[in-house]
């Protein structure tokens, strides 16, 4: 027995030892062509959006902007320090691409290098993403490429994956941490490798990045520990708990600095988006959204991936040894989806990583079941797959139309309506240093010479402390005694719910320059201007100028809004 047990170590050496070695090896043609093909229907399937970007990124291009200038975390020149981004890592690829002169400087052949930067950096990402895929299947199965053109297939036809990593936001990096994470463990549990030290360092600072890119990232530092767990053999528990204790370490240091100078730095250990939106402690009732992934790709798919999930898992193989893992960081991907707040911009814009993990999972544990069954079964199987596959394409087709011809708050909607419209209220009324509050603020504190106020509280301290606390006649008070801002704008929730546009002050301070629906539309301070015949003049050229450039803004949604965002800029052909 112990003879045979000295055979078999042997082995397992002798196989470790030649598939590391085959990881050195350059990626051959199959590999680059898979790769590199699924990464190009991807972007076909992004380019259908155009230029769009969603106003949301535009936050943080205003911060990058600031701190490429030298004016330090703050959403413009001269404003008060404030974290209004939550997307550290995201921030800093846009800021070297501020410094390095390839972002927010003018046209990159053609087109606005606000719109090619981060959709570039995006699509880069996507073809990490896809080279994961490829990473995991070339140790499980032999032929790599087609699991790996399959998966890219995959996330190339998902309306969701492809919208939000192409909307100016941290998605496609996100997602790229989270993969990465998830194939790195793959392929140590397949090679016996899960607890090397070398394996605990690369979790922990994978996760980190993933920490530092999305705050529900943070989920992401128990994949490492949970597998060991679930891999881990009575035997090599005291190793396995020295590489946990590594991979913490790993993790904590970067996360750990940067909480605190975050701390030292606002006084608080939260983002302010996390503040105004008041996360709330997840419940066990909340697991159950994790419905609304499946009722997205459709349910016959998700039945499909099930059944091949479990074939895989049913049988002891190399494929299963590497799907537990993955599996893991997958399962953390859906409760972290499923805790956090239902976002109302659509499309399942936090569900990212799970359909980046997703994609890997099915093309895998498909090959393996179709290994494992006879001709009859492939053929059976594979009739299933097609009709499932066939019903998700409907859906997605559906979803990617209805997206693109309403896409959810295009950045240069926002930049004409709120932040080249705005100027031109001021300079009628001859305003030089003046403010203006609204919930929109992304590309209008590109564009605006005004002093831009978030009612959001996004980006403002003590707004996302009244939001956080639901202090509604605080916040009023704050903006009608305090703030005093020169120009109001209001619609939906965040006029509605903090009842701004309710409250007595508002007719008493300002006079109306243009109502756009019910309790919706533009205000400013009755003793900004001269007299009637200036807010005249102000309401003609809202009526005019502002109404006709917003409409065309709206009707090209998935165009851009000229070269270079800078404030002071009026609506086009204004």
């Amino acid at each position: 027995m112990a003879e045979h047990r000295s055979v078999e170590h042997r082995s397992v050496e002798h196989r470790s030892a030649e598939q590391r070695s085959t990881a050195l090896r350059p990626p051959g043609l199959g590999a680059v062509t898979a790769v590199l093909g699924a990464t190009a229907l991807i972007g076909w399937h992004g380019s259908r959006f155009g230029n769009w970007i969603v106003d949301d990124a535009a936050i943080t291009f205003a911060y990058a902007r600031s701190i490429a200038e030298g004016h330090g975390p703050v959403l413009q020149p001269g404003a008060e320090p404030s974290e209004g981004f939550s997307n550290p890592s995201w921030l800093l690829l846009l800021t070297l691409g501020r410094l390095l002169g390839l972002f927010d400087h003018g046209r990159i052949l053609g087109v606005p290098d606000y719109v090619v930067f981060p959709k570039a950096l995006a699509l880069v990402c996507c073809a990490g993403i896809v080279a994961a895929c490829h990473y995991a299947a070339a140790r499980v199965t032999s032929r790599p490429a087609v699991v790996t053109f399959v998966a890219g297939v995959l996330l190339a036809a998902n309306p969701s994956f492809v919208i939000w990593s192409f909307s100016g936001l941290e998605n496609a990096l996100f997602a790229l941490a989270v993969t990465w994470l998830a194939v790195v463990l793959f392929r140590a549990a397949v090679d016996g490798r899960l607890a090397a030290p070398g394996i605990a360092v690369i979790a922990g600072a994978l996760a980190a990045l993933a920490a530092l890119t999305r705050p529900d990232g943070l989920i992401y530092a128990l994949a490492y520990p949970l597998a060991l767990l679930v891999l881990g053999e009575r035997a090599t528990l005291g190793a396995s708990a020295r590489s946990a204790l590594l991979s913490s370490i790993a993790f904590a240091f970067p996360v750990g600095g940067y909480l605190g100078w975050r701390y030292l730095e606002f006084g608080h250990l939260l983002s302010l988006p996390a503040v105004a939106k008041n996360q709330e402690l997840p419940e066990f009732a909340d697991l159950a959204r994790s419905g609304e992934l499946v009722e997205y790709v459709g349910a016959p798919a998700g039945i499909a991936f099930a059944v091949l999930v479990g074939l895989v898992l049913s049988r002891p193989s190399a494929a299963r040894t590497g799907m537990i893992p993955l599996l893991v960081t997958g399962l953390l991907a859906v409760g972290a989806y499923a805790m956090l707040k239902p976002d109302w911009m659509g499309e399942l814009r936090f569900a990212t990583p799970v359909w980046a993990l997703g994609a890997p999972a099915g093309a895998l544990a498909g090959a393996a079941a179709l290994r494992q069954v006879g001709i009859r079964g492939r053929v059976v199987l594979s009739a299933i797959l097609a009709v499932a596959l066939a019903l998700s394409g409907t859906l997605f087709a559906s979803a990617s139309e209805k997206f693109r011809a309403a896409p959810t708050v295009p950045m240069c909607v926002v930049a004409e309506r709120f932040g080249r419209a705005f100027n031109g209220y001021a300079d009628i009324a001859g305003i030089e240093r003046g403010s203006l509050l609204l919930p929109d603020v992304g590309a209008t504190a590109l564009i605006s010479r005004l002093r831009v106020v978030d009612l959001a509280g996004l980006t403002e301290p003590r707004i996302a402390e009244f939001w956080s606390n639901r202090q509604w006649t605080a916040l009023r008070d704050h903006v009608y005694d305090e703030l005093r801002p020169t120009f109001i704008h209001a619609h939906g929730v965040w006029g509605g719910r903090t009842g701004i546009v309710r409250d007595p002050r508002l007719d008493r301070d300002y006079a109306l320059i243009r109502s756009t629906s019910e309790g919706s539309g533009d205000w400013v301070r009755r003793d900004a201007v001269s007299g009637p015949a200036e807010l005249a003049e102000l309401r003609a050229y809202a009526r005019d100028e502002v109404a006709r450039a917003t409409a065309a803004a709206h009707g090209a949604s998935l165009g851009h809004c000229g070269p270079t965002l800078r404030p002071g800029q009026l609506p086009t052909g204004g």
